[in-house]
């Protein structure tokens, strides 16, 4: 028996998506495509949930990472939560058959209406980031007759080598969550409002983390400030939520050991009574994705070779904004290299997906593959120089959906007024 084929692999047919030749999505559906394979979400997620194993825990997918619909509905089927950052993606989970009980709603700026709308759909909890944010809940929470269920979201001040400093969100002076020291001062005040239930606990230490201590020191500071609480007021937190950022490998990185990690939170949280609450994001998503392109030319300019694709910056930003490394290959077989900076066709200089990569000798015509591109792809894409986004397809063993379509030159103008 062939054993079934998961997430992207290479035959003599050339390039796969589970067991979908790449070549035949692009015929069928143009470039540029973000292709996406189901069963290796499903992997990645039965990963995570064997790894942690008994800890009294929840998944709550971190819907920023890739908020597609299809991408949650399968998700949710897989019996994951969801973490939200704003109304919108609030309104895709709902869309998406999640019920507010499956619903965290994070971020750092919340508008009285996001906070409304997440109250009338009865979310799980708030994590809540500043005194001031705590305030404003307490006043919509009490115009509305309900009460709203908080967790602090606490910068554990742990600094963390991530691979850039926009990952890092744990170390101190960062805008996240409210700094250790005052705490115990907005924990107290929280306790002190009727319209606000203290439920929980909430740290981030950062992305792309592949090391557990970061994780460990952050918890044992968050553990410290629960038992301060409790005794202090003689309550009992029900949550921890200790946020997201296990890496994953894009072959210029080490990724998480996941079973490690799974060991090593269980001997640390196994037996505190509370329940714990994961927001893993691109660990389930991040190399179950590509973006596939065409080559549009070839050209040599100050001795150096160009790859110039139909895909920019404006579909997949993280080279441009990141400097992230993403892999690339040739969707067919080439078997000749050359050094090339791959770029596409935005106006601006920054517009690139590698510079001077050893990468196939592609020539016009040509599909490439741009790896790991399935979290934070498509959410960061623009309509930058009035370019349509691309479409989206999710992979399902031998059979492919296209799950968002490529948008039309009249949708880029669909939302203005005043035109001719």
């Amino acid at each position: 028996m062939t054993a079934q084929r998961i997430g992207f692999n290479r035959t003599r047919e050339g390039l796969l998506c589970d067991a979908v030749p790449v070549e035949r999505i692009a015929k069928e559906c143009g470039t540029p495509v973000y292709i996406y394979s189901a069963s290796a979400i499903r992997d990645q997620y039965a990963r995570l949930e064997e790894a942690l194993g008994k800890l009294n825990h929840r998944l709550h997918y971190s819907v920023k990472a890739n908020s597609n619909l299809a991408i949650l509905k399968l998700l949710k089927e897989l019996g994951a939560g969801v973490d939200i950052v704003s109304g919108g993606e609030l309104y895709r989970a709902l869309l998406a058959g999640f019920k507010g009980s499956d619903i965290v709603f994070s971020g750092v700026g919340k508008t009285e209406r996001e906070m409304e709308e997440a109250l009338r759909a009865d979310v799980l909890l708030f994590n809540v980031e500043s005194d001031q944010e705590l305030q404003v809940l307490a006043e919509v929470a009490q115009r509305m007759n309900t009460r709203a269920r908080v967790a602090l979201r606490v910068n554990p001040e742990v600094m963390v080598d991530t691979p850039h400093p926009y990952t890092r969100t744990g170390g101190k002076g960062m805008k996240f969550g409210i700094a250790f020291d005052e705490a115990l001062i907005v924990a107290a005040a929280a306790l002190n409002l009727s319209s606000i239930e203290l439920v929980g606990l909430d740290m981030h230490v950062g992305s792309q983390i592949s090391q557990l201590a970061p994780y460990e020191a952050g918890l044992n500071r968050l553990l410290h400030l629960r038992t301060e609480i409790e005794r202090s007021a003689n309550v009992k937190l029900e949550y921890l939520d200790m946020g997201g950022g296990l890496a994953v490998s894009y072959e210029s990185n080490d990724a998480m050991d996941v079973e490690a990690f799974g060991k090593g939170i269980n001997t640390l949280l196994g037996d505190i009574g509370m329940r714990v609450l994961l927001e893993p994001g691109r660990f389930l998503v991040g190399n179950a994705g590509a973006l596939v392109t065409r080559v549009l030319y070839r050209k040599r300019s100050g001795g150096k070779n160009f790859i110039i694709t139909d895909a920019g910056m404006n579909d997949l930003l993280r080279p441009s904004h990141y400097n992230a490394y993403h892999r690339i290959e040739a969707v067919g077989q080439i078997g000749v290299g050359t050094i090339a900076d791959v770029v596409g066709p935005v106006c601006e200089s920054g517009d690139f997906f590698a510079i001077d990569r050893q990468v196939d000798d592609v020539v016009r015509g040509d599909l490439i593959a741009v790896h790991s591109a399935g979290a934070y792809g498509f959410v960061m894409a623009s309509n930058y120089n009035s370019r349509p986004r691309p479409s989206e397809v999710l992979v399902d063993g031998s059979s492919y959906t296209v799950v968002t379509r490529r948008e039309t030159y009249e949708d880029l103008v669909r939302a203005e007024q005043g035109g001719g």
